[in-house]
């Protein structure tokens, strides 16, 4: 059992292009809903910064948390142990991402997380819930600069 339950979705019009996440924390009959939008980003970093905001979100340390997403490539990267490989190699080869991989493996270490893959337009009402936020966060006004990706964009350029 989970003291803490976590639905996350991220979004992208164009990839890259604006785009938004979308994450709902439960807790017993406390649920909270988090989102935000970014002006030039992809799917990818907002499945990732919707998992990432609401670990950030949590008041203390050592929770059991189980995070549902239907994002194989943040399950996978968890699951599947790429993570502790791109962290042992400090991301040799170029893998994208750095930024928020390496924020994420430091929160992760305060909490006992599990991932659990959900089926994206599958009828789950806490994903199609994220996933609502995620778009309207994508499409809203006032978006963030996405600095991790903008940077890394203009690097690669420079």
């Amino acid at each position: 059992m989970s003291d803490i339950t976590i639905y996350t979705d991220g979004s992208s019009r164009g990839n890259p292009g604006p785009g938004g996440y979308g994450t709902i924390l439960m807790a017993g009959q406390h649920r909270k809903e988090l989102s935000q939008g970014y002006r030039l980003t992809t799917n990818n970093r907002m499945e990732l910064m919707a998992v990432i905001a609401g670990l950030q979100a949590l008041k203390k340390e050592g929770m059991k948390v189980s995070v549902y997403s239907d994002s194989q490539y943040v399950v996978k990267a968890v699951e599947q142990g790429w993570l502790k490989n791109w962290i042992a190699t400090d991301f040799k080869g170029g893998k994208k991402n750095k930024d928020l991989w390496t924020i994420f493996h430091r929160l992760s270490q305060k909490h006992q997380i599990r991932f659990i893959w959900v089926k994206g337009h599958a009828n789950n009402p806490y994903n199609n819930r994220c996933d609502e936020l995620a778009t309207a966060a994508a499409d809203g006004k006032n978006l963030l600069p996405d600095t991790g990706y903008e940077n890394e964009k203009d690097s690669l350029l420079s």
